[in-house]
């Protein structure tokens, strides 16, 4: 083979044998992060818009790089139609229904959760706050908080329920079908879990909503604050 490409044997065995350099070790991590915002963006951010939502996360990285690195890997935006027009609704992943069928009544603890992430505006801008309620008592077993909705987030929130969950019995979580809760990295987390996944219907997510709202509540509140400093002293223990 060395004969035919006209090289010698010790200089193909060198570039096979080469470390990647620094620059495609990094273009690789990059990437990483590009596939996941661009599925969770739903396939339809570009690369300037990639590279704002990069450099919030405070990547060194110039836009020519990032459009280079889509166009190598086949990612691209899809930009949005003007004038009106129906919005197509997300669709279910395969095997999931809504398992609640409108019932937000719970006769035992942890076995019928509802999630959603809520827009918080404070002083130094927006920020996106994903909670897990629990709808026998309407209790946060999990929350999480970040400057971008993607499924890093919810799978922290739900993480962190799964984790205060007093024994591995099967619960039904609800939400909608927003891009984060129909991500394979979120579904395949349900299945590892014991948990059974379940989204509305389409025009219905006020569902959700409703119950998502009554974080916002004083006593809510409160009792959130209780659980979080449960959960940080058990984390903090030697």
């Amino acid at each position: 083979m060395c004969r035919c490409m006209k090289v010698s044997a010790s200089g193909y065995y060198d570039w096979v044998n080469r470390q990647p350099s620094r620059r495609a070790v990094d273009n690789e991590r990059l990437l990483t992060r590009i596939k996941e915002i661009h599925e969770d963006s739903g396939g339809i951010i570009g690369a300037p818009r990639m590279h704002e939502d990069l450099k919030e996360e405070k990547e060194t990285v110039s836009l020519n790089r990032v459009a280079r690195l889509m166009a190598l890997h086949g990612l691209q935006g899809w930009p949005r139609k003007k004038g009106r027009g129906r919005k197509t609704p997300s669709q279910r992943p395969d095997g999931i229904k809504n398992h609640l069928g409108r019932d937000f009544k719970a006769l035992e603890p942890n076995t019928k959760w509802v999630t959603d992430i809520t827009e918080v505006k404070t002083d130094e801008g927006k920020l996106y706050l994903c909670v897990v309620l629990d709808l026998f008592n309407h209790v946060v077993v999990g929350w999480s908080m970040h400057h971008r909705q993607d499924r890093k987030m919810v799978l922290r929130a739900v993480e962190m329920a799964v984790w205060q969950r007093p024994e591995a019995t099967q619960a039904i979580l609800h939400s909608d079908r927003g891009t984060q809760f129909t991500s394979g990295d979120y579904q395949r987390y349900l299945k590892n879990n014991d948990l059974l996944g379940s989204m509305s219907a389409a025009g219905h997510c006020a569902d959700v909503f409703f119950y998502i709202e009554r974080f916002h509540n004083p006593r809510m509140r409160r009792r959130v604050a209780n659980q979080d400093r449960k959960f940080t002293n058990v984390l903090n223990r030697p």
